[in-house]
This record gives C-alpha cells, structure tokens and sequence, in this order.
C-alpha cells in the first residue's frame, strides 16, 4: 500500500482552504475610504443605518460598508471601540446607562452633554446631532387584560403582576434600565417572564398567550396590535434620543462624512418614525427601498426608479426570491467562504493532531474529550465571545466555526488511524518499515474512509452554524434568516434557510464523492 490517497488528501484540502479563505475575504473589510456602517439587530435600527449608509454613498462618493443586524448593544458598541465599524445608530438613555453605567438625569440635554463629554474622554467617541425623535422602552399589556385589572401605570402591575404572564426583549432583561431596574424601581414580580425576539412577543400578545411586553416608542405594531401602554408614573426609563453615534478619528479621516450624517439633524420626528417602522415591519418592503423612499421624501436623495413598491414587495416566495436573486447569490458565496475556509482549516489542524496522538496514546483522550467541550459551548455565545478578542466580521466568525470543526474529525481522524487493520500493519512491520512509514503508508490511507466520516459531519456542522455569523456582521446565508425573523417575514427566513439546507446536502454529497476518489482501491472492492 501507498500513502498516495493521504498525500491527495493534504493537497486538496490545502487548495481549498485558500479558495475558501479568498471567498471569505471577498466580503472583508476594505481600505481608508470605505466608511463601515453598523446597527443592532432590530428593525428601527437597521433602518436608520441604511439611511446613513445611502446618505453617504449619494453625498460623499466614499465606499460604504454595511454591517448590519448585529446582535446589540454591547457588541456594536466593542465594535466600534474597536475600530471596526465606523458610526452606527444609538439612543441617549442606552448609550449612558447600559454601556457607560452612568445615572440618568432624566432631563435630555443634560443626559446628552454628559454622555458626549464622557464618550470623548473614555472613548473617542461622540454622538452627533439627534436624529429628532425618542424611542424609549415602555410598559405595554393587552387592552383585555388593562380592563379587567384596571391597569394604567407600572405601578399598577405590583397590585396584579403575580397573575400576569410576561415576555421580554433579550437585552430588556439583562440591562440596568430594562427589567432589572424596573422590578427594582417598581416592586413588582409577575407569575412567569420568558426572553423572546421582539417581534414574537407581539405575536405572543395576539394569541393571548402573554399579557405583559416591552415595546417601543416608535414601534408601529404596538396600535396593529391593540396594546396599552402603561405611565411610567415613577419616571424609571432615561431619555432615549437617537443619533449617530461615530469615531472621532471619522471626522479627521472624512469630514464630508460627518457633515453628511448632520443633514440628518432633527429630521425625523416620532410619528414619522413610526410610519416608516409600520411600513417596514408589515408591508414586507425591505429597509433599502423603505430608507430610500424616507431620504427622498425629506429631499436628501433623488428618488430612484428601479426602487420595489409595496405591491411588489407582497409578492409569494418565488416572486420574491427572483427579486433578490442577486442579494442571495452573494450571500451564498460569503456563506460558503466562510463554511470552506473553516471547515479546511479545522481539517488541516485536527489531521495534525490527530497523527500526534497516535504517538501518544496514553495522552490521547483526555487531550480528545478536551477538544470535545468546544461542541457544548452554545454556536451564539461563541460568536460573541470573539467579538472582544477579534472585533466583527470575517475573522471572528471564521475562528469560531473553525474551533466547532476541529472535535469531529480529530476523533474520526484518531480513530482511524490507531484502529487500522491489525494484519496489515503487522505486515507492514514484518517487511521492516519504521513506525513512520507504517503511520504514513498504511495507517494514514486505512483510516481515509473514516477520517471522511468525521470529515462529512463537519462540514455539515459549519454550514449549520455559519448562519450565526450574520450576528457579528459576517455575512452569509444568515443575513435574510436573521432579518426575517426581525421582521416575521417567512419568506426572508426561507430564502436564507433553504440555501443554507441545500448547501449542507451538497457539501456531504461532494465530500461523499471525494472519499470515494481518495479511497485505497483495495477498500473499495466489495467483499463477496
């Protein structure tokens, strides 16, 4: 035998990983006159970093980046600390409350100086001028439950709370101005609380199936969805005015930019914020055709003719995927990028290690199992946990899914290696070949078949997973199933769900094929 199959194997995958790796890279971040745009991961948000992504793109001939949908707070704000996005949109009360830690003064143009003065010192940061109008939490019950309980402030829910059942936004009830603050505030407990994505709690609330939520000021499901929303009697919740929110070294690197995001000063006011969330959350339109109807309405941008009306934007799934088959062609190459460059990357690594082992047996599975945690830590929390050590985008999402890759074909790999037919390595030995030789020419291409097993789950597992890095702003396959869910659009979430599931079949079918073609010819005869 000959370790020719095992020789191909290393090559091939060694060609993949920097097809994988330039695939990646095509949606990485650009050069000094690219302007990075963020925003979280609600659909207000990401309309108003749209907004300023046009905004640029139309007044400043700088290249801009989108990076949008990221998952909250704390990850756009280490993102832009970190240098990795360049301006995204923030509210007042969240800005020094949550990140900074700070006490509210309750009155806005204080809570704004003061958030400036300390964002510059800490930071190198500022909020520009606000955009004009306030989204604020509140309180909201269904109109039944405000009836029959008499509810009309928060202060109310201490009388009734232990018979209400509540759902909440994920960063409502972990944030000091969220659900912490204001039990703590208010003094009241409520017979269960679940964390949900915003825009279920309203379907939640349309099926009676939760009484209590927190809403937003601007949100335009809260009339579609006959809610109450109850006084803040105790004044707990800080102004949440929002602006811009930029890197100082923006100003020095493009002027144009910054004076370009001003034009957007107190343009906006809540009832038309409102009227723009509707349209977005409901009519099905997308952010860039609702954003580039709103700049060309208050004059900031000429009005385009290839724009998607209302009517288009209802259409069915295969209308609609048509529609956006450009969009999903360039998503599916991130997403596969991304899934090869990992998957081959985490091969190339646990091939190694695995070959170590078989030296060390005795070490083997502790080191083994130890590799095996990686798979309990959840796929999200992962992605998260990278964003600090490596900011956003390409990188943190490839280490990430190159880590989930590494267990399964590590254990395959060293299974197969130290199991190999007994009778031919005994052969081998007898024919004087050094432990070397028999690991390389009889062990190695042995173990193909089952180092391809390991291999096959891999590779489904990463471009499962690969669909979470739409979170810290990577792109792929996850970015229209992320929006969907932001905005309950089905058809969003299937246009990103089944490509995703197509390209998991087709990745254990082509990798099915090349364990055939690397397969010693010996293993592949059927024994009759």
């Amino acid at each position: 035998m000959r370790g020719v199959p095992a020789c191909r194997l290393l090559l091939l995958m060694l060609v993949a990983a920097g097809a994988g790796a330039a695939l990646a890279q095509a949606q990485s971040s650009g050069t000094s006159g690219t302007v990075v745009v963020g925003s979280k991961n609600f659909a207000e948000n990401r309309l108003l970093g749209e907004m300023f992504a046009q905004l640029l793109e139309a007044h400043t001939g700088l290249k801009v980046e989108r990076r949008l949908g990221l998952a909250g707070s704390d990850i756009c704000f280490a993102a832009i600390q970190g240098g990795e996005l360049d301006v995204y949109p923030e509210y007042t009360g969240t800005a020094l409350v949550s990140l900074l830690g700070m006490e509210s003064s309750r009155d806005p143009r204080i809570d704004l100086l003061r958030l400036r003065r300390e964002l510059h010192r800490r930071h190198g940061l500022t909020f520009l001028s606000p955009l004009g109008f306030e989204n604020a939490y509140e309180i909201a019950v269904r109109s039944d439950v405000a009836r029959r309980e008499g509810l009309r402030t928060i202060s109310d829910l201490a009388r009734v709370g232990p018979r209400l059942q509540a759902a909440f936004g994920f960063e409502f009830m972990q944030r000091p101005d969220g659900l912490p603050g204001l039990k703590d505030a208010y003094k009241f407990e409520l017979a269960g609380e679940r964390a949900v994505q915003q825009a279920l709690k309203y379907q939640l609330a349309g099926q009676g199936d939760i009484d209590v939520l927190d809403v937003y000021t601007t949100d335009g499901r809260n009339l579609l969805h006959d809610l109450v929303i109850l006084e803040d009697d105790k004044n707990f919740f800080p102004p949440y005015q929002a602006a811009p929110l930029v890197r100082e070294d923006l100003l020095a690197r493009h002027p144009d930019a910054v004076m370009t995001l001003e034009l957007l000063a107190g343009a906006l006011d809540a009832h038309h914020m409102r009227r723009l969330n509707r349209r977005l959350q409901e009519s099905g339109a997308s952010e860039g055709d609702v954003a580039r109807q709103a700049l060309s309405q208050m004059g900031l941008l000429e009005e385009s003719a290839g724009s998607v009306s209302d009517s288009d934007s209802r259409a069915g799934f295969l209308a609609f995927v048509y529609q956006q088959r450009g969009m999903l062609a360039r998503r599916t190459l991130e997403h596969l990028g991304l899934s090869l460059a990992a998957l081959v990357a985490g091969t190339l690594v646990a091939l190694t290690a695995a070959l170590l082992l078989e030296r060390r047996r005795r070490i083997a599975e502790p080191v083994i199992r130890a590799v095996g945690l990686t798979q309990t830590i959840p796929s999200i929390a992962l992605l998260a946990f990278m964003v600090p050590l490596l900011g956003i985008g390409v990188i943190p999402a490839l280490t990430a899914l190159w880590i989930y890759s590494i267990f399964p074909v590590l254990r395959a790999a060293y299974t197969g290696v130290r199991d190999a037919d007994p009778q031919a390595v005994q052969a081998a030995t007898a024919l004087g070949m050094t432990d070397l030789q028999v690991l390389a020419r009889v062990r190695l291409p042995l173990a193909v078949p089952v180092i391809m097993a390991g291999v096959r789950t891999a590779g489904v597992i990463t471009v499962g997973t690969a669909t979470l890095a739409a979170f810290i702003g990577a792109g792929g396959l996850g970015e229209p199933i992320v929006t969907g869910l932001q905005l309950s659009d089905t058809r969003r979430i299937l246009a990103g769900a089944i490509p995703a599931a197509a390209l998991a079949f087709a990745a254990d079918a082509l990798l099915g094929l090349l364990e055939k073609a690397l397969r010693p010819r010996g293993l592949s005869q059927d024994k009759k």
